[in-house]
């Protein structure tokens, strides 16, 4: 019974990291925007990190959830929609452990609603990043994981199943339109 639980995590774990990668890479450009202002070192890492972790695993929980079949695939709207919430939760998860770590003590921004506010207003450009992305890496890593993982298996087969409707639906359409330029 345990090595069931084990392979099915391990499936899932599998399934759900190229959200966790493409999350985790867009939250260390924190890092490298410190660095680039001039923050010291040990600044930036810990700006990326307490960015990096947070997003990362949200990214993950993305993957997981459109394998699932809870999330549309390549649709904007679900994935701005998760994102205007995950992205604020995860920068003001950054604020307060960037602030305990540099400084001890938690803290939060003084005015936590316009925190929020403003980085709902951010997360639409980060979601459009993430769904780019991860619409790039994520049907190929299934792919390549179809073999032994059946929840990559089945959610890759959804992905070429509504790849093959989307080219289906463009080449009846140019089909339309070079009928109407011969007429």
């Amino acid at each position: 019974m345990e090595r069931i639980v084990t392979a099915a995590a391990r499936e899932w774990m599998e399934v759900g990291l190229p959200g966790f990668a493409v999350g985790f890479v867009a939250g260390t450009v924190a890092g490298l925007m410190a660095l680039i202002v001039g923050q010291p070192i040990g600044w930036a890492m810990v700006a990326a990190l307490a960015l990096a972790l947070p997003l990362g695993v949200l990214g993950a929980a993305y993957s997981m959830l459109l394998a699932a079949g809870k999330v549309r695939l390549g649709g904007f709207a679900p994935a701005c929609s998760f994102w205007l919430v995950g992205f604020p939760l995860a920068r003001l998860l950054q604020e307060v452990l960037t602030r305990l770590v540099l400084t001890g003590t938690p803290g939060i921004p003084p005015d936590v609603l316009g925190f929020v506010a403003y980085q709902g207003i951010v997360s639409a450009g980060f979601a459009i990043g993430f769904l780019w992305t991860h619409e790039r890496l994520a049907p190929r890593w299934w792919h390549r994981m179809s073999g032994h993982n059946p929840a990559a298996a089945r959610v890759y087969d959804r992905y070429a199943a509504h790849a093959r409707v989307m080219w289906e639906a463009r080449e009846a359409r140019n089909r339309r339109r070079e009928a109407s330029k011969s007429r």
